[in-house]
């Protein structure tokens, strides 16, 4: 599927039959269990990667349209962060609506507005563009859809949406789909492509599909370094190819796990995985350093506990400081306990957020 292309000059409005309408997606967050840390091209991934779908951590986003009064050609957007006009935000969706406009010609044809926000802090490292993205490509592919009725089959819906969402942030691509999803081309995986995102949900073994992810804040600061400024360190990286090879290698194994409900090499790879992204960046030039000193005592706490109890619990790190531990349902009052005495005193202000595996974004 490399020779995939949306453009369609053809999606043109005749605005003077047009009511004004709207629509309002939800779509999660995902946890990237392999990695995905350097890209080439339009938004295309290096290395394939592999994350789980979150729940509770989402974007609500409603689009409103109306038939556009001015004849002026740009984008007309009005746009509100939690209840707040936002010029930062705004601006940069107004170069992403157009840059998708060969897409959806349509949307120079619409007066927009879009009200949006967050279950959780965004720029602190939860993949919030992942969130906002997917949702905001919901949106535009269900407004393709309530326009010109052209994309009935799920399947191809959800494909064309995981595209869109990738032009705007690469891991919003995968959120598209519920429990797992793969993004990069593999032959590990049918059907897989650098283009999109593809479900991982049904080969899924029961242990993971209620996996709980809990999210401790160790700071909800905007991050010294963009994920977007990350990525293009990775250009020159001494290490970039030995990391591309390594997570190839995680991938393939990963996958089986998933299938077999292998815990313990679940999080062998999971944690793994997540050092080497904040190595990175510690190694990139120039380095810098994501992580704060609280972050690395949880991953001390963590792991004498995992020593001391043998319970199934693991960590993984977003491109941030916070720290999201995982473990199954089944062990879910031991490690709460453990999480509300050890772990949320070195939060900030006492805050994590209780997540765990969901079923993906849904239309409200």
């Amino acid at each position: 599927m490399s020779n995939i292309d949306y453009k369609n000059p053809n999606l043109i409005l005749e605005t003077s039959d047009l009511e004004p309408g709207e629509i309002t997606w939800r779509s999660p967050s995902n946890l990237a269990i392999v990695k995905y840390w350097g890209k080439y091209g339009q938004q295309l991934p290096k290395n394939p990667s592999l994350s789980l779908t979150l729940s509770s951590s989402f974007t609500e986003m409603l689009l409103e349209y109306r038939p556009r009064e001015t004849s002026e050609s740009g984008i007309s957007l009005e746009f509100f962060f939690h209840q707040e006009a936002n010029e930062p935000f705004k601006e940069k969706l107004v170069k992403y609506l157009e840059s998708v406009t060969d897409i959806f010609p349509f949307l120079r044809q619409l007066d927009l507005t879009i009200y949006t926000g967050n279950s959780f802090p965004h720029s602190a490292g939860i993949a919030s563009s992942a969130s906002s993205m997917s949702a905001l490509a919901l949106c535009l592919t269900s407004l393709e859809h309530e326009l010109f009725e052209t994309l009935d089959d799920d399947a191809e819906f959800d494909r064309k949406a995981s595209y869109v969402a990738r032009l705007g942030s690469g891991s919003a691509c995968r959120s598209i789909f519920s429990k797992a999803a793969l993004w990069g081309e593999t032959g590990e995986v049918t059907g897989s492509s650098n283009l999109f995102a593809v479900p991982m949900g049904e080969g899924l073994h029961s242990v993971f599909s209620d996996m709980h992810d809990d999210i401790l804040i160790a700071s909800t600061a905007t991050k010294s370094v963009s994920s977007r400024a990350g990525h293009s360190l990775m250009e020159n990286h001494p290490f970039a190819e030995v990391r591309y090879a390594d997570a190839k290698r995680n991938l393939s194994r990963l996958i089986p796990a998933l299938r077999t409900g292998d815990l313990e090499e679940f999080g062998r790879i999971a944690e793994s995985e997540a050092l080497t992204l904040h190595g990175l960046m510690m190694s990139s030039n120039p380095s810098y350093i994501l992580l704060k000193p609280n972050t690395l005592e949880m991953i001390e706490r963590l792991r004498q506990y995992r020593a001391d109890t043998k319970h199934p619990v693991y960590f993984s790190l977003d491109a941030g400081p916070n720290l999201h531990v995982l473990y199954p349902e089944g062990i879910i009052h031991e490690v709460r306990g453990f999480i509300e005495e050890e772990l949320k005193p070195l939060c900030e202000d006492e805050k994590y957020l209780e997540d765990w595996v969901g079923n993906g974004p849904e239309q409200v």
